[in-house]
């Protein structure tokens, strides 16, 4: 069919207000009436009556009417073949016996069966699976969350996480959240994937990623970290301070930070106090907590922490704890600003742990800036 002829077919297509289609114009004329030296595409004489069935592991019987499929193209003018003929020669050359793709693809499954059928090939098993949608029910977009792996784990997300968040969209097994990669393969199962689009919730990715952050182990989660520094943002600068003091002191602050974080980029900005230059830049919530009065007390406390003989987590906390009782405050009132002044923040790990993980020179060192001000 020329362009001209295509052309009149979708004006009157449009005309009756109906989808256009390949009204079959050189359908059944014999090949001698082609013009000489005219491109030409060639089409599938797909049947016109009856009914194309795709059973379907997702969305069960799923029937076709013939009369409203067309003779779509296989080959373009260029010899060149179409997607929906490449996928279906493509796909039986390497023996794929089950396809998994969008509910977007529901029709070309019945187009690509009039193919297997005219070629005389098995048909492979149909999976349609729904569409991720955005929180809004639109269709996923970059906005969304529709991103490269690269992007999720700039994000720190954790592998493991990110496959257990995947896998549960769309698909259930009871009231169960949570599945090692193992117990996901011994689980899934076709017949358990809702025929609902399901949506991509960002909330529930992260509180799944901070799952497994606690979860983890420390070894593993540390070799992770450090693996993943050259994607989070300021991980490339942290990576080129970790001599072994640093990287010891990672490691041992560990524990802490990710009890606090849900991402690996969470966990990293908190551990941003053991990579700070003297004078400690504060930020508003720890500036708030360093008033004159605060910093009298810690002037008092510096004095007393330099006395202590061992440095320990408790040595310091024993210390601590004594002062706030001697001058007659609440240990919240001496932790947070001795917080505010080893971190130059208002939440870190467990203070005294930061203390230890420090070390006596440096935390004495840091608490000595803060004091001295005022």
């Amino acid at each position: 069919a020329t362009a001209q002829e295509l052309e009149a077919m979708r004006e009157t297509a449009k005309a009756e207000k109906r989808p256009w289609r390949y009204a079959g114009r050189w359908r059944d004329r014999d090949p001698s009436e082609a013009p000489a030296g005219v491109p030409f595409v060639v089409r599938i004489k797909a049947p016109q009556d009856g009914e194309t069935i795709v059973d379907d592991a997702v969305q069960g019987r799923v029937v076709f009417q013939n009369k409203d499929l067309d003779d779509f193209i296989l080959l373009r003018s260029d010899g060149a073949p179409t997607y929906m003929l490449a996928v279906v020669v493509d796909d039986h050359d390497m023996g794929v016996t089950q396809i998994i793709r969008g509910d977007d693809h529901l029709t070309n499954a019945a187009r690509q069966t009039h193919i297997y059928e005219a070629m005389g090939w098995t048909l492979p098993n149909f999976a349609h699976i729904p569409l991720i949608h955005g929180p809004d029910g639109a269709k996923l977009s970059k906005r969304h969350g529709a991103l490269g792996v690269d992007a999720y784990r700039a994000m720190g997300y954790l592998p493991a996480a990110l496959r257990n968040y995947l896998v549960r969209l769309g698909w259930s097994q009871g009231d169960e959240e949570f599945f090692t990669t193992q117990e996901m393969i011994e689980s899934f199962d076709l017949a358990q994937v809702h025929r609902s689009p399901a949506r991509f919730d960002f909330a529930k990715l992260e509180n799944m990623n901070g799952h497994y952050l606690r979860d983890s182990n420390d070894d593993e989660l540390f070799d992770l970290l450090i693996a993943t520094l050259p994607y989070l943002e300021d991980g490339a600068a942290i990576a080129e301070q970790l001599d072994d003091r640093k990287r010891a002191q990672l490691r041992a602050a560990l524990p802490g930070l990710k009890a606090r974080a849900k991402t690996l980029k969470e966990l990293l900005d908190g551990a941003g106090f053991l990579f700070a230059h003297r004078p400690l830049s504060l930020d508003a919530k720890a500036a708030q907590l360093l008033s004159a009065e605060a910093r009298g007390r810690l002037a008092t406390l510096v004095d007393r922490l330099a006395a202590l003989p061992n440095w320990t987590a408790a040595a310091t906390e024993a210390v601590v704890r004594d002062l706030a009782t001697a001058l007659g405050v609440k240990l919240g009132d001496l932790a947070q600003p001795l917080r505010a002044a080893l971190t130059g923040r208002a939440t870190s790990p467990g203070i005294f742990d930061v203390l230890e993980i420090l070390g006596r020179d440096e935390s004495l060192a840091r608490i000595s800036d803060q004091a001295s001000i005022g």
